[in-house]
């Protein structure tokens, strides 16, 4: 299926780096001179409290939001701005078009097209950018339904799908560019209960046999502890504490990441 092999080892560059980057609306900080880095292949949980600007770094790379200060650099290539006629330029459409083509996304509320079934749905992107003839786009389409377990409802119209069904479509379609590197947007947060361990199998298969660089936002504390390579705990746009999920989730040093762990286990979820 072809799906992304990204190269590893320590001398590798970093895939995605964030270089003193501010979001700001209005007088709200939402991300405040934040840096950080992530290595080709690696799985990235992004963890904290709501309005902690995590969604916000997935929206940025997406390029569905624009940064108010510092850099976004992903593959070597500055993704906010351009060099264009012997200066530096913010980033025109053309180039966040091209740069976008790295990141498949999910989202917390599956955007299916509902007049459109699973397979229409999946097959769509690769024939509107080009990358695929309409025959090629279904045969992966068809493929990338059954990898998530959904190869039955291919002819199925959203309306007629469970919410895990709907995200496991929207797994699928983020797919089906074969990008390099996946965000996954609290993409349990909008399921019943019992639809959400089908959502996160898929996950969880796609980690162990891809090599794609994934970064996660989830409230699901469990599953990132699973999932991750490294936890990044954030906190009013900063990180406040980042490491293994076993130091996070089990010794967490800062006070404030304690503090937010022992609410969630009251809370009654699992780490």
């Amino acid at each position: 299926m072809g799906l992304h092999v990204a190269p590893t080892g320590p001398e590798c560059p970093p895939i995605i780096e964030f270089r003193n980057v501010e979001k700001r609306y209005g007088p709200i900080t939402v991300l405040d001179q934040l840096t950080f880095s992530v290595k080709p292949g690696e799985h990235l949980a992004l963890i904290g409290p709501s309005g902690s600007g995590k969604t916000t770094i997935l929206r940025i790379l997406m390029t569905l939001e624009s940064v108010t200060g510092g850099e976004v650099i992903v593959n070597g290539v500055t993704l906010n701005r351009e060099h264009k006629n012997g200066s530096d330029v913010p980033a025109s459409e053309a180039h966040l078009r091209k740069m976008r083509a790295d990141f498949g996304m999910v989202f917390q509320h599956f955007n299916l097209f509902p007049h459109m079934t699973a397979l229409q749905n999946v097959a769509l992107a690769p024939v509107l950018t080009g990358l695929l003839s309409k025959a090629e786009a279904k045969e992966r389409a068809l493929q990338l339904l059954e990898k998530v377990g959904l190869a039955d409802k291919a002819e199925q119209y959203p309306s007629r799908l469970s919410g895990g069904q709907k995200q496991r479509v929207a797994i699928a379609r983020a797919l089906a560019l074969q990008p390099k590197i996946l965000l996954l947007d609290e993409i349990t947060s909008a399921l019943d209960p019992e639809l959400v361990e089908e959502v996160l199998n898929v996950i969880s298969n796609l980690r162990d046999e891809t090599d794609m660089t994934m970064l996660l936002v989830t409230h699901e504390m469990g599953f990132a502890k699973d999932f991750a390579d490294r936890v990044l705990f954030f906190e009013r746009g900063k990180i406040v504490e980042e490491g293994p999920p076993t130091e996070i989730f089990q010794s967490p040093h800062h006070e404030r990441t304690k503090s937010f762990l022992r609410k969630v286990i009251a809370a009654g979820h699992r780490i």
